[in-house]
């Protein structure tokens, strides 16, 4: 089983000016650059939306062949304001690459990122396909609905673990127990914020009981652990605008992104993503690699999708010398 490559501290950190905000304050975007600055170019994609990135994340690189590049995205862990919903959509965090890139001087980088961090990675490469050198895809998240109630309705992941939606939906109105997001939402938003901080813990003790197979083997970071209440605003405000993809499907976009070469690693019992989400993607996109991990769930940092995400990024590097 390969480890993560040991701890790596940031050669240069910046926090990039985006436009101005209603209140006249600016979004202010988080970024780190580790490894070898002349090496290949990755951005990493965290999860969430909302969840930030963690020291960890850097560790799936091998420091000498990499230029490893870091964000937070909007309202996320060290970006500010923390938490900000405004001009906070999809279309933003695409632009934010591109500056990021830009900033940066990259002319193309490796797209790496797993769950959210998988959608955002191919809507950007459906919009700026001529910047990517290649992608390593992780339980895929296509951002639709279906996928959507999936986790956050009642008769997906639910029905797997009917002991924890109850602890979900047992405070709420009846009438909410089937789709609880709205009033979550309504709750996240609510001027009280011990209320607001109370539904946020609710919320993300759901999300972590169904994010991995087998608890005794998951190694969760808890250096810098993004606040629960930023986390689930941003995820919930995304969920209930349908991730501003209704009208830009993932899976009718696919011609534009199919000469990059692309690597999908999904753990067969993912239940936060189920793998029908990755089998669709590689159907439609057969040039794809698709890696599936036996006696996997969703976490990257289960042991197995561990050693297959480090052995993506080491074959890639070979590939991309």
């Amino acid at each position: 089983m390969i480890p993560l490559y040991p701890d790596i501290e940031p050669y240069s950190t910046h926090l990039i000016d985006m436009e101005p905000l209603s209140n006249g304050h600016r979004h202010q975007v988080y970024v780190e650059e580790c490894g070898n600055p002349e090496g290949i170019p990755v951005v990493f994609l965290h999860g969430g939306p909302g969840s930030g990135c963690r020291p960890s994340h850097r560790c799936y690189f091998d420091p000498e062949l990499y230029r490893i590049i870091l964000f937070d995205q909007r309202g996320c862990g060290r970006s500010l304001p923390h938490g900000e919903l405004e001009n906070n959509t999809l279309d933003y965090l695409i632009a934010d690459m591109e500056t990021i890139r830009q900033t940066l001087d990259v002319e193309q980088w490796l797209i790496f990122g797993g769950s959210w961090g998988a959608t955002l990675g191919l809507v950007y490469a459906q919009h700026h396909p001529q910047n990517i050198l290649a992608m390593i895809l992780r339980g895929v998240f296509l951002g639709r609905q279906q996928d959507i109630d999936w986790v956050y309705a009642e008769g997906g992941a639910s029905k797997l673990f009917p002991d924890a939606w109850q602890n979900l939906v047992e405070d709420l109105p009846k009438s909410e127990h089937k789709k609880p997001l709205s009033a979550y939402y309504e709750r996240l938003t609510a001027p009280d914020e011990l209320h607001q901080m109370a539904a946020a813990k609710t919320l993300q003790a759901w999300e972590s009981t169904i994010v991995t197979l087998r608890d005794h083997e998951y190694q969760h970071d808890k250096t810098r652990t993004p606040s629960p209440l930023a986390h689930s605003r941003i995820q919930l405000h995304y969920a209930l605008n349908e991730c501003f993809l209704a009208h830009r499907p993932i899976l009718e976009n696919i011609d534009v992104i199919r000469d990059i070469p692309t690597v999908i690693i999904h753990g067969r019992y993912d239940i936060v993503c189920p793998i029908q989400q990755a089998w669709e993607l590689h159907s439609c996109w057969p040039e794809t690699e698709l890696k599936i991990i036996p006696m996997a769930g969703h976490a990257a940092g289960e042991p197995v999708l561990v050693d297959a995400l480090i052995s993506a990024t080491r074959d890639m590097a070979k590939r991309l010398a």
